[in-house]
């Protein structure tokens, strides 16, 4: 079994428990004595003991274990609190006030983690380094590579890029070329109209959906719309800032706050001009902003699913000529290694 697969082991385990157990409480038949054999200590033991056992069974790294046991247990407790009948708790009304300090705890480590990733990544920009790799080296050393970091490196290069752009040079991303792609068909100044819409829109909606609606529906709306607009200005930012690069024989794609692509040059089967448009599909990914893509890679062993790459950039010409220039550079390295 898969690393990935069995990592989902333990909460699975927990909404099948809660599922049995809430048929199991809520019937009146022989199952439960009709009632009268509601003992709460049954979902106890499944949700207190075998639920940490198996997720120190699942998860190799033991402190991630530790950190999911402890929360899916809270959930636990928050789920027997409905499940369980009133009459039959004894201890639980105690693990249900116990569980918000728990919480606040764990809230408490997890806000100076994130501060500490916070200040390791100001003092790596400030040092001119690759900022990805400021942002994304102390969230892996804390989170590891699972979806958990890649999830937090995006939130944060969203908020660096957001406050801190202009500490972000794109000299200082590693490569030995660099292309950029946010003149083409206007790709910077869509962005810019989109987040003016957005900062116009906010407050009528807000005034609209508190009179017609409720002011908690407001409010929650425009928290949301909020951070859309902060998600939309750090593209409009990074899209300038992180350009397409040429690093040694790989190919990476930085385009706006996407996770970057790398593509290993030897694993390019043809790259040419894009006239036509492009659907989407899974075998195909795309870093467009706005009109055609204007540059199709064929890869010759497919990344996953994703067989073909298509890029929008502000010179089609010079960035294939580029690629094919160090293809043909590293292919007779290549050759003249092996004799």
């Amino acid at each position: 079994m898969s690393s990935s697969i069995k990592s989902k082991v333990p909460f699975l385990f927990l909404v099948c428990i809660s599922i049995w157990w809430a048929f199991y409480y809520q019937s009146d038949s022989k199952l439960n004595d009709y009632g009268s054999a509601n003992f709460e200590w049954l979902f106890l033991l499944d949700a207190l003991v075998m639920l940490p056992i198996i997720c120190f069974l699942c998860v190799k790294d033991r402190k991630e274990a530790l950190l999911k046991s402890i929360i899916l247990m809270c959930l636990a407790v928050f789920i027997g609190s409905y499940i369980i009948p009133e009459q039959s708790k004894l201890i639980w009304h105690y693990l249900e006030s116990g569980r918000y300090f728990v919480l606040a705890v764990i809230l408490l480590f997890e806000i100076v983690a994130i501060l500490t990733v916070y200040l390791a990544i100001k003092a790596a920009i400030g040092k001119r380094q690759d900022p990805d790799t400021s942002i994304e080296k102390p969230i892996k050393n804390y989170l590891g590579e699972g979806p958990a970091a890649k999830l937090l490196s995006f939130e944060t290069r969203m908020w660096t890029y957001a406050f801190f752009a202009k500490r972000v040079e794109p000299e200082n991303f590693s490569g030995e070329q660099h292309f950029t792609y946010h003149e083409k068909d206007g790709a910077q100044s869509n962005l810019l109209g989109f987040v003016f819409l957005i900062a116009f829109e906010a407050p009528i909606m807000h005034m609209f959906l508190h009179f017609i609606w409720s002011p908690f529906a407001a409010n929650i709306v425009t928290l949301l719309t909020a951070f859309s607009l902060v998600l939309f200005i750090a593209e409009y930012r990074a899209v300038a800032k992180r350009p397409i690069s040429l690093v040694g024989n790989k190919l990476f794609i930085r385009y706006g706050l996407y996770q970057p692509l790398t593509i290993p040059l030897n694993n390019i089967a043809r790259i040419h001009k894009n006239i036509e448009f492009v659907k989407r599909s899974r075998f195909v990914k795309r870093y467009n902003y706005s009109g055609i893509p204007n540059v199709e890679i064929e890869l010759i062993e497919p990344m996953g699913k994703v067989q073909r790459v298509f890029l929008g950039v502000d010179s089609a010409e010079q960035f294939i000529s580029a690629v094919l220039a160090s293809a043909s550079r590293y292919n007779n390295a290549l050759q003249r290694t092996s004799r």
